[in-house]
């Protein structure tokens, strides 16, 4: 009778413990989209077209075609996903007044608002292929190279090097050697005035269409 009560009673443990597991399991929701936009759920075979309301679980890609946007809501914060861009939501939990969000960017750009509602904190990372940007509570834009912050700070490490603490209105990137570049560097270089057409060196201006984003792409 005692030994049935014991194993009852731990049974009962076990599902409350998975039932607070899953609790704590959150999802992405796609607020809003234009143009084309797919998803990959873990584990299926291919993708499919993306509708509004439609969830974003763990380990599901989310891809954008061209001219294409969408509008992810995770928690407290909001993803912004630009044209040709290849993401993946690797963690989305929340336990202990905190929320933590792993994001892998493989290709294209993103701009990020986490802003958590008084009391608790969000821990929001991107990951990519040569930088990782760090975060809680903040607005900032990334392109897997690039970096730019709209407001508060932003951890910011590439491949190599030390972590860059980069404020509202700095902006930097990896160098060709993996190192994040000194975001005051940055914005001096910015500041100086083009050498001469046809010089050694020279820099051809680029001209952006009103409305466009500008993405730095370093190669090596």
């Amino acid at each position: 009778m005692k030994k049935t009560f014991c194993t009852a009673l731990l049974l009962g443990v076990m599902v409350l413990g998975v039932g607070a597991q899953n609790s704590n399991q959150k999802f992405g929701v796609i607020r809003e989209f234009t143009g084309e936009v797919e998803l990959k759920p873990a584990g299926a075979p291919a993708f499919v077209p993306a509708k509004a309301g439609d969830e974003v679980a763990p380990n599901t890609i989310v891809s954008t075609g061209f001219r294409s946007t969408a509008i992810i809501a995770v928690g407290s914060s909001v993803i912004t996903v630009r044209p040709l861009t290849r993401l993946t939501l690797a963690e989305i939990q929340s336990s202990s007044g905190a929320e933590n969000i792993n994001m892998n960017l493989q290709s294209g750009r993103v701009k990020v608002d986490v802003k958590p509602p008084a009391g608790t904190r969000a821990n929001f990372t991107v990951h990519g292929p040569s930088a990782t940007a760090s975060v809680r509570g903040t607005s900032f834009e990334f392109d897997t190279k690039s970096l730019k912050v709209i407001e508060g700070t932003v951890s910011f490490r590439g491949s190599r090097g030390m972590v860059v603490a980069v404020s509202a209105g700095g902006e930097t990137r990896v160098g060709t050697e993996g190192k994040v570049l000194d975001p005051v560097q940055v914005a001096v270089n910015s500041l100086l005035p083009h050498a001469p057409a046809g010089a050694a060196g020279a820099v051809t201006p680029i001209a952006i269409p009103a409305g466009e984003d500008l993405t730095i792409e370093v190669n090596w």
